[in-house]
Formats: structure tokens, sequence, C-alpha cells
């Protein structure tokens, strides 16, 4: 490879971190633009809102089994989405402000909770 080749963000990012799958970092840069996209102005989002962003996409793009996927991924808890922000913020993918932590994202909810029990199942009228 040479110095102008493109390089793989996703790829360095998890060999660099390889406690989670590439994807998903890939998913929470998505989860994170919809949910930007989704604000009137633009402004900081806080982790509670990517959280619930990435919990919304995840339902929306994987249905049933959006539990699962972020699970093969690495992604178990809301404390993982933070670790996922916080290595894309130390590899300079994201930007985080002085009060933005770590534990801004610790048990925000439970994923077997809001993924199985509180799944919002729809039944097809005949």
């Amino acid at each position: 490879m040479n110095a102008c080749e493109p390089v793989d963000v996703l790829t360095r990012l998890q060999e660099r971190y390889p406690r989670f799958h590439r994807c998903a970092y890939g998913f929470l840069l998505d989860a994170l633009h919809h949910v930007i996209s989704m604000q009137e102005e633009r402004r900081h989002i806080s982790g509670q809102e990517l959280v619930e962003g990435t919990r919304k996409l995840a339902i929306a793009r994987f249905g049933p089994l959006a539990r699962t996927v972020l699970e093969y991924w690495g992604i178990h808890s809301t404390d993982d989405v933070g670790e996922i922000v916080f290595a894309l913020v130390e590899t300079g993918v994201l930007v985080k402000q002085e009060e933005d932590r770590r534990e801004d994202f610790e048990d925000l909810f439970d994923f077997e909770e809001v993924f199985d029990h509180d799944y919002p199942w729809s039944v097809a009228e005949a």
C-alpha cells in the first residue's frame, strides 16, 4: 500500500479495537447520522439520544433480529455503544465535547427488554 491509497477506517478501527466487528462502527455512524438528520437545527447529540437512535435504527433495519445482529457485532449493552463512540473519538472520526463521558452511555436500557420483550410487534390484519 502506498501513502496515496485510501485507508479503510472501519478496518483500522477493528484492528485497533478488535472487541467490536467493523460493521458495529459503521452502524453506529449511520445511527448518529440518522439522529442528526432528525434534528431541526444542528447541535450536539447526547449519549442518551445516540443510544436511543441506535435502538430505533436497529429495529428498523433488522426487525426482530436487531439484538442478534448487534450482539454478533459485539454490542451487548448501551455501555458498548459508548465504548464504540469513544473508540471513534480516540481515532479522530468523531469529536467529543468536554462534558461527554463514557458514563453517559451506562445502563440506559436492557437489550433483552427493549429488543425482545418490548419489541414493537405488529399483527397483520386479514
